[in-house]
């Protein structure tokens, strides 16, 4: 692996790492195809980054951590996957017009001549280990690298024969996968859906709330690549496919983390995987990066300040109502507040607060944790979701004894909440007192900011969102021809649309008096509750959406 093996292991010895008895131990237990260095790192008597810094310092050049460092990946392009494999490189910045490089060996004089020849820019060569060079080299190259080597690079160096089913052909399935998941990092996706079909593996992936087929595979792979998702999470059972089963993986692409959650069930074809990919830029997200419009934001700010009360979030599944009560956690965490949440599951840590995960199976369930938490003295408290009268009942009694309580619901748009927590059996009189505002909210596609433009609006569209002749006087509509950035939609990013239901003393009067859902809606209407149509209204005029996306999210507010 090095270019002077027995100078190295002097210098290693000098560092007081090892002494001689423990080489000759070594040398006893070591296999007869392993070196001496090799089986000092197998037994954990060194480390890979002790010979790292040990080099280092003996050739008077710079140790780094790349582990800890955020590199650029376009500066990959300088050395090709099958250069920097076979140096045992990697290009990891740009400086005065060279270029910095890590390299294992800094004693290997003849390899740092032939990357100077290589390169058409002066090194500066700083050294790093050997696992963590050949680590960015998967992070930057595996798209370009041959089965062998992404086998040699991710530790399994196994045979790959063409053709090769089932549980044999690993390296190539290895490739596979990361390139799956690389791309949907790199697209930007939300969730990674690998799907069993008759005759065929179908890889798509969703982007802004859409789903895109980007890969068809061979149906015999699936067995190999589900084995290999369930050894990254490092939970799940591999040889149980009949039942459901959840787990996690962290990677790291280049200088991002990639978090996903993910999912399998078995189907007539064979086992579907879904992989959520939890974005943590969500985590620092403020109110104004949701789409509110001031005049919304102001009430919202207002509404979370309160000092006690229920604030719930309505929405279909996958309509960003767990990023908004984050955003919401963040604008209120301050050092004097308590802050409890209570989640299944917890998806990320947010700094300063405390988080209890939900755990069904040995009875730690939503309204278990929120009994024992309603101990622990907290102002604020968030509830993943409502589920039963139970955990409502709780949360009610929470915020009426001084708690300000956030959480969600499953309903289609605001004021129906209400009919929902009475048919979970919430009593209505409890209702009108706890609850403080009901907001819902659907996300819709912003358009792609490399490609807009100027749009039109067709008569059908007037219609259906009624705009009026001064709106349209006053409009900048806009649209997305479509570019590389938006994969050709005309669509990149997503905002939210809102629809914010304040409980006010006359509308207390009319929970009270069992009105129904649409009486509540149609005084809220009239008091100046703006629907989810009207919202997207605006920001159509406003140009940060189109007209045809409003109508397609807002399809069940059309009155």
């Amino acid at each position: 692996m090095y270019a002077n093996e027995p100078y190295l292991l002097e210098l290693l010895q000098e560092a007081h790492l090892f002494d001689a008895a423990a080489l000759e131990d070594v040398n006893h237990k070591k296999k007869s195809t392993e070196s001496e260095l090799d089986a000092l790192i197998s037994l954990n008597l060194i480390t890979d980054e002790n010979v790292a810094e040990v080099l280092a310092n003996n050739a008077g050049m710079e140790y780094v951590d790349l582990g800890k460092m955020e590199i650029d990946p376009s500066v990959s392009s300088h050395v090709s996957g099958d250069s920097a494999v076979r140096f045992k490189i990697v290009p990891i910045a740009e400086s005065n017009g060279g270029l910095v490089v890590a390299v294992t060996d800094p004693l290997d004089f003849d390899t740092l001549d032939s990357v100077r020849h290589l390169l058409s820019v002066e090194p500066e060569f700083v050294v790093a280990s050997n696992s963590a060079i050949k680590q960015r080299q998967l992070d930057f190259y595996a798209s370009e690298l041959d089965a062998d080597q992404i086998g040699k690079l991710d530790g399994e160096a196994i045979a790959v024969t063409e053709g090769s089913e089932g549980e044999g052909g690993d390296a190539p399935i290895i490739k596979m996968v990361y390139q799956i998941l690389q791309e949907a990092y790199q697209n930007k996706a939300s969730d990674i859906h690998i799907e069993p079909l008759e005759g065929e593996l179908r890889v798509r992936y969703r982007i802004d709330g859409s789903l895109h087929k980007v890969q068809s595979h061979p149906l015999r792979l699936l067995p190999s690549v589900v084995s290999r998702i369930k050894i990254m999470t490092g939970t799940m059972a591999i040889a149980e496919k009949r039942v459901p089963q959840d787990g996690r993986i962290q990677a790291k692409f280049g200088s991002g983390d990639l978090d996903l959650r993910v999912s399998t069930v078995p189907t007539s074809c064979g086992e579907s995987i879904v992989m959520r990919i939890l974005d943590r830029s969500s985590l620092s997200i403020g109110l104004p990066q949701l789409g509110f419009f001031s005049d919304d934001e102001a009430n919202f700010n207002e509404l979370i300040r309160l000092p006690d009360g229920i604030l719930l979030v309505t929405g279909p599944t996958g309509s960003g109502k767990t990023t908004t009560l984050y955003a919401c956690l963040n604008a209120i965490n301050k050092s004097d507040r308590k802050i409890i949440t209570v989640e299944d599951p917890v998806e990320y840590l947010l700094s300063g607060i405390n988080q209890v995960q939900v755990k069904d199976d040995i009875g730690m369930t939503f309204a278990a944790a929120l009994r024992s938490i309603l101990r622990q003295a907290p102002n604020i408290i968030m509830i993943g979701e409502i589920r039963d009268l139970e955990t409502a009942s709780i949360a009610i009694n929470a915020s009426l004894t001084g708690h300000l309580v956030f959480s969600t619901l499953h309903t289609n748009d605001a004021p129906s909440a209400v009919a929902r927590m009475a048919d979970i059996g919430v009593k209505k009189f409890l209702i009108a007192s706890a609850v403080r505002s009901i907001m819902a909210q659907r996300l819709i596609r912003k358009i792609c900011p490399d490609c807009i433009t100027g749009g039109q609006i067709s008569e059908k569209e007037i219609r259906a969102l009624r705009l009026t002749k001064d709106q349209l006087a006053k409009a900048e509509i806009k649209q997305g021809t479509g570019c590389r950035s938006c994969r050709m939609t005309g669509h990149r990013g997503r905002m939210g649309l809102f629809e914010i239901f304040n409980i006010s003393e006359e509308v207390r009067l009319m929970i009270n008096g069992d009105e129904s859902s649409s009486q509540l809606r149609k005084r809220a209407r009239e008091l100046g509750m703006r629907t989810l149509r009207e919202d997207g209204v605006r920001k159509v005029l406003a140009g940060t959406t189109t007209p045809s996306e409003v109508i397609r999210v807002t399809m069940s507010d059309s009155d």
